[in-house]
């Protein structure tokens, strides 16, 4: 009888996993196996690092596998004390499992990211599954459900490792080279990407149909096309749940941010915040005139976001000064009324920027509010995500900005692995050399990439076509970059700064604020103090519509 150790780990501070189903239906699969008797399933829940190395000891499994989140290079995420979120790093991992090489025959990390715990394991364990992107329940579920179905049928690992990416291909869902094998069983067999997706298409008659979504605005939170930044979602998740937590993400227009942001308050949700969500760029210009009528519009935007009644006539009168009515509606009936946490994110916070009498007021409340929630308990329930594209170039009082406070997220660009993500799950069968190419041209541009895969995979042109007609106005990046071209052509300093750096062949110096200001539209990357236009689609475009030799 072989000995299955299923460990599951979801502390609180990160989002819900169904990990449940996914050990009910791992149990009602072997169960009804032909096999059955030859195999013992023995789980072990909210794991810790002790749990871990005294069930490996207790139970000397043939097969352990893992449900729960992973964090890529930095590790596998087990349970603390508290029942919330610990690391245990992939070298960790690999040692303890060296201790049990000549016992443990496959491992099963069922869970995002976790490719470099699976190869750092594999140096003593001969069989090893991790999965190389995000995964999805549903994706999770299907897997484990069609492993294991093909164990309890006397099927090697290496054959019930197929038939787990199978079951996630027969229920459409475009996950389904996200698991990948590490096996010194089959020798003959090398289980790169590549070869595991034309052994997929060979073997099914077609495949799994794709519903594409326009690229345009927010990814939906059901969407299967956002793809995760490590470590960004999960520190973000982890943060959020903090008394007076402030997280500040900045990053340029269509990089992703409020797609994010969507994401930090679903999972505040999750765990029954009160959540409100207030863009900025929602706000009529009379309530941009002054700074009541600014806190005015806030406090009832909020209300109206919380579900509640509105209430200012009886906290805005007196002699009390305008942010002094806004701290005490917030205190003494928004934050007296509900008892849970209360989520706050704030997009498009450059509005605010626009009016500086305004916004240095505005942006010392919140950081104010920041500070109370450290020994205040009333202000300890509200938790604050606020989102910018541009940077903050008004005299903030250091001491007075949530600019230089709380967690700090800067978005970056998508990186090769996670381009390559987003090409299967389009449903587009590309070799390496068409990922780089579409790479070089728009660079990891969230939106610029996802445009390109949406064109193509509706089979409005090809990748050759797309680099033909990409900075030219029947492509499908002209308003995008159209959009750029006016607002440089507002800054004459900008505008000179662009032509610097398109021109040359190298990284330039611009100046510290040109730098910044170009950055924070999107349009060129740093190289040390010096930047660098951020694909050959932007230098291309502005080479030929600025007239620059």
């Amino acid at each position: 009888m072989k000995k299955i150790l299923i460990l599951s780990a979801n502390p609180t501070n990160t989002n819900k996993l169904r990990l449940d189903e996914e050990v009910r239906e791992i149990q009602a699969g072997l169960e009804r196996a032909r096999s059955r008797e030859q195999f013992e399933i023995i789980t072990k829940w909210a794991v810790r690092p002790d749990d871990l190395r005294r069930g490996l000891l207790d139970h000397e499994p043939e097969i352990v596998h893992f449900s729960g989140h992973g964090a890529g290079n930095q590790g596998l995420v087990l349970e603390n004390n508290a029942g919330q979120m610990q690391l245990v790093s992939t070298e960790s991992l690999a040692r303890l499992f060296k201790l049990f090489k000549d016992k443990i025959e496959c491992v099963l990390l069922n869970a995002c990211y976790s490719k470099a715990q699976a190869e750092a394991i594999y140096q003593h364990i001969d069989c090893v599954v991790g999965m190389n992107q995000e995964i999805g329940d549903r994706a999770a579920i299907e897997f484990a459900v069609g492993f294991y179905d093909a164990l309890g049928a006397n099927r090697s690992y290496e054959d019930a490792y197929e038939f787990g990416c199978s079951a996630i291909e027969l229920e459409s869902i475009p996950e389904f080279l996200t698991p990948v094998l590490k096996s010194r069983n089959n020798s003959s067999k090398v289980f790169t990407q590549e070869q595991l997706k034309q052994n997929l298409v060979k073997n099914t008659q077609k495949m799994p149909i794709i519903t594409l979504e326009d690229p345009e605005g927010q990814v939906p939170l059901e969407s299967d096309f956002y793809v995760e930044r490590p470590p960004i979602e999960v520190d973000s998740y982890e943060t959020i749940l903090k008394p007076g937590a402030l997280i500040r993400v900045k990053a340029p227009r269509q990089m992703g941010k409020t797609s994010l942001m969507t994401r930090i308050l679903d999972h505040a949700n999750q765990q029954d915040h009160q959540i409100a969500a207030l863009n900025f760029q929602s706000a009529d210009a009379e309530f941009l005139s002054s700074l009541d009528k600014f806190l005015q519009w806030f406090c009832a935007s909020i209300t109206y976001e919380l579900n509640l009644p509105d209430k200012l006539e009886d906290y805005w009168k007196g002699i009390l000064g305008s942010k002094n009515k806004c701290t005490n509606y917030f205190q003494r009936y928004l934050l007296s009324e509900i008892n849970s946490p209360i989520t706050l994110a704030l997009d498009e916070v450059d509005e605010v920027f626009k009016h500086p009498e305004i916004a240095n007021d505005f942006f010392g409340l919140l950081r104010s509010w920041h500070e109370r929630a450290k020994n205040e308990t009333a202000w300890k329930k509200l938790r604050l995500v606020i989102v910018h594209s541009k940077e903050v170039y008004i005299p903030l009082n250091i001491n007075q900005s949530p600019f230089n406070v709380g967690l700090p997220i800067e978005l970056p660009e998508l990186n090769l692995a996670q381009v390559q993500e987003l090409v299967l799950r389009h449903g587009l069968n590309w070799i390496d050399s068409e990922v780089e190419q579409l790479m070089l041209l728009v660079g990891g541009h969230p939106y610029l990439v996802r445009v390109a895969l949406y064109q193509i995979a509706r089979g409005r042109m090809t990748l050759a076509k797309l680099k033909q007609v990409a900075s030219m106005e029947e492509g499908p990046y002209s308003d995008h970059l159209r959009r750029h071209l006016l607002n440089l052509q507002e800054d004459e300093q900008l505008l000179t700064a662009v032509k610097r750096v398109v021109i040359s062949d190298a990284s330039v110096d611009v100046g510290t604020t040109e730098a910044f200001k170009l950055r924070s539209m999107g349009l060129v990357k740093f190289q040390g103090n010096e930047v660098m236009p951020l694909c050959n689609l932007y230098r291309q475009y502005f080479l030929e519509r600025l007239g620059v030799n």
